[in-house]
This record gives structure tokens, C-alpha cells and sequence, in this order.
């Protein structure tokens, strides 16, 4: 895990109303990874979320999540067989 915060921002401030924060957790696979097909690849799945006065919103909505969904949309913007 990695975290990239901003001085402004740090484990002591509460988050204000306006906030938006990225979450990305992400899954990197080194070129040299014995994982055939899978070697050298990386996913990252990013929601966008904002801040509000009675918890949060997520704007990334209805972005696909699912490892299903995803490779769907890969495939679809590749033209996987």
C-alpha cells in the first residue's frame, strides 16, 4: 500500500465539507512474474470521493469494480476474443 497525501491533509485534520480524496487501490504484476498472460500487467481502480456535511459521496458511480466487469470493458475497448 501507498499513500500519497498532501501537507494539508494529514492523519490529525478532520476532513471538511468540499474534500475530495481518491482511493486507488491498485495490483502491479512484475514483467518477470512467472503468471504467463498476466506477467507485467497492473490494475488500478480509482472511486473519486466527496466529502459532504453527513458523510460522503462516491462520484465514480456506476464505473464498473468487479474483476468480471472490468475485463469485460478491457476486452470491449481491445477487442478481446
Amino acid at each position: 500500500m501507498d499513500t500519497h497525501d498532501v501537507p494539508s491533509i494529514s492523519g490529525h485534520t478532520p476532513l471538511k465539507d468540499g474534500v475530495v480524496l481518491t482511493i486507488e487501490p491498485g495490483l502491479y504484476l512484475p514483467p518477470k512474474a512467472h503468471l504467463g498472460r498476466y506477467a507485467g500487467i497492473g490494475v488500478r481502480i480509482e472511486d473519486d470521493v466527496l466529502v459532504t456535511s453527513d458523510g460522503f459521496e462516491v462520484l465514480s458511480g456506476d464505473l464498473p469494480i468487479e474483476a468480471e466487469e472490468v475485463e469485460a470493458l478491457v476486452c470491449e475497448l481491445r477487442s478481446c476474443n
